[in-house]
């Protein structure tokens, strides 16, 4: 085996496995870990067991995306030839590095809204103010206003997430598949015979 199928091999390991902690993380997130406070009886409490499990869980989170991106250009090096001769590749490597670029970014938000929403309502609860929501992302019409704000930005974001890595995913198969001998025949051809 050579080299560069060594650091291919290893490469897309990497990146498969950072792309399923990332996209199963967000999911579980809106199905596990923001509705679970909804079985607490208080607002603040609601908040404080998503932000706690989040913060615990944030640093694997990252070293996933981390693990996607970096290993996604080490990809790119290594499959260079394809850029140029094979005809979608260049475009769906494209497509799928800006989703990969897009999705971190939607995370890191989701993120930042979520650690907004946290000291939003310990400030309130400071000031003696009832906290009042259905689970860490969604409000009741007794919400303060600006909590309501940061949950439904933290809402559009959370299924963003999950949309954008399952998407990257979904080009990173279509890239795989492309390296059959098929597939990279057709494409080959597609370059050098358009139309």
């Amino acid at each position: 085996m050579s080299s560069d199928s060594d650091d291919h091999v290893l490469a897309q390991a990497v990146h498969d496995l950072g792309s399923a902690l990332w996209f199963g993380g967000a999911v579980m997130g809106i199905a596990g870990v923001n509705k679970s406070g909804a079985d607490l009886s208080q607002g603040i409490d609601r908040i404080r067991v998503a932000g706690s499990a989040w913060q615990r869980f944030q640093p694997a989170q990252f070293g996933g995306i981390a693990a996607t991106l970096l290993a996604g250009l080490r990809l790119t090096q290594v499959g260079g030839r394809r850029l140029a001769l094979q005809q979608g590749f260049a475009r769906v490597g494209a497509v799928k590095a800006g989703l990969a670029v897009a999705g971190a970014g939607a995370t890191a938000y989701a993120a930042y809204s979520g650690s907004r929403i946290a000291r939003l309502a310990e400030e309130a609860q400071r000031r003696g103010e009832t906290v009042e929501v259905h689970d860490a992302s969604l409000p009741t019409d007794r919400t303060p206003a600006e909590i309501r704000t940061w949950q439904r930005r933290q809402r559009v974001t959370q299924f963003l997430v999950p949309a954008l890595a399952g998407a990257n995913i979904v080009c990173n198969a279509w890239l795989v598949q492309s390296y059959r001998p098929v597939a990279t025949a057709r494409g080959v051809l597609g370059r050098l015979l358009p139309g």
